[in-house]
């Protein structure tokens, strides 16, 4: 069993779908990280008025 040099498509499509992923971990981590952000303000704001 040879293994051969990988097709022209392999430098194309291995790195746009890595850029896919990126992009979706940013957006996803971007909304998590204000809905953290929000709950603690909620949590501050709660503790401060009692």
């Amino acid at each position: 069993m040879e293994i051969g040099v990988p097709s022209a498509s392999h430098f194309i499509f291995i790195p746009a779908v890595l850029l896919i992923g990126v992009v979706i971990g940013w957006i996803l981590g971007s909304r998590a990280a204000q809905d953290a952000m929000a709950s603690e303000l909620r949590k501050r704001e709660a503790r401060a008025k009692k």
